[in-house]
């Protein structure tokens, strides 16, 4: 049996995990495993995913295209060997990830006969561009794009036309137009992902020079309760130096409903969450920034002032 395998790429925040919410919610049929890497020792994209479909395995703890290369391959033939195996398994790596190393180690003859990968989806927040133009001079978000079959223009539903127009433009110095599509909520057509015909292994994107890790990552936790007021106060000064904030938490003012909280640069949300934190637990916050901008400490002594 083939199973083809998807390739979800994108900068932190750019909406993956949203993407393959809606896919595995809106599987058209198809019988879908998830692989989700998170950057952060609080796995929540696992535990938002989890909610929609038992088919997701989680890579904890570090970027597929570095130190889980062999537990990605491992993870793969442990899912193909499945009864009854799933007719598709989408991969989201890490926002931090070089698609190209990923795309290289799943041109494994040996897995590529079972488990070829079909099609390579990278995301993009038209928001994100505006608001940062000089992330399109970086190698990595380069890298994401030109190993892309398509381009998903994410989120354009809170965005003007103008500024996406401009994501467009930036965009297609990459990648012809006809491979860029704009998406709202995650919303695109399973055909469009897994449409691809497969044949031969394709050729291997240029693999970006090894470098040290760029990024760094702060998680807190909280088994006290929190104020929704204060939390957005200290969300407000640490929002300028951190490049993505997810985590689930209860409130004070809200103490039925755990709250999702997501935040990509400047553009924070807050919205009702499938998945409580831990038992025991009234909050579960992953910070990545780039490192240096975080000190672990500092964001210690301003977390605890949300406590009640």
């Amino acid at each position: 049996m083939i199973v083809p395998v998807l390739l979800v790429a994108g900068a932190l925040g750019a909406g993956k995990t949203t993407l393959l919410n809606h896919l595995l919610a809106n599987p058209d049929g198809r019988r879908i495993a998830a692989v989700v890497n998170d950057f952060g020792s609080v796995d929540i994209d696992a535990q938002l995913l989890g909610t929609a479909t038992e088919e997701v395995i989680s890579l904890k703890n570090g970027c597929i295209c570095c130190s889980l290369q062999g537990d990605l391959l491992r993870t793969l033939s442990s899912v193909i060997k499945r009864d009854p195996a799933p007719d598709a398994i989408a991969i989201e790596t890490s926002g931090i990830s070089d698609p190209a190393e990923i795309i290289r180690n799943l041109m494994d003859p040996v897995i590529f006969k079972v488990a070829p990968l079909e099609t390579v989806v990278t995301l993009v927040d038209p928001q994100r561009l505006h608001d940062d133009p000089e992330i399109a001079e970086e190698a990595l978000w380069r890298s994401q794009l030109r190993a892309a079959d398509f381009v998903l223009l994410t989120k354009a539903d809170l965005i003007d036309r103008a500024a996406l127009d401009q994501a467009r433009a930036v965009v297609s110095r990459i990648k012809p137009p006809s491979a860029i599509f704009e998406i709202a909520r995650g919303v695109v057509a399973p055909d469009l992902l897994f449409s691809r015909e497969i044949g031969a292994p394709r050729e291997l994107p240029r693999q970006l020079p090894a470098m040290s890790q760029p990024f760094a990552t702060v998680t807190w936790t909280s088994q006290v309760p929190l104020s929704l007021a204060r939390f957005q106060e200290v969300i407000r000064q640490l929002a300028p130096r951190t490049l993505r904030i997810k985590g689930v938490l209860r409130f004070t003012e809200h103490p039925t409903q755990p709250i999702l909280f997501q935040s990509v640069a400047t553009r924070g949300t807050l919205a009702p969450s499938p998945v409580a934190p831990a038992d025991g637990l009234t909050a579960q916050l992953v910070l990545i920034g780039r490192d240096g901008d975080l000190d672990a400490d500092e964001i210690d002594a301003l977390l605890r002032g949300v406590i009640v």
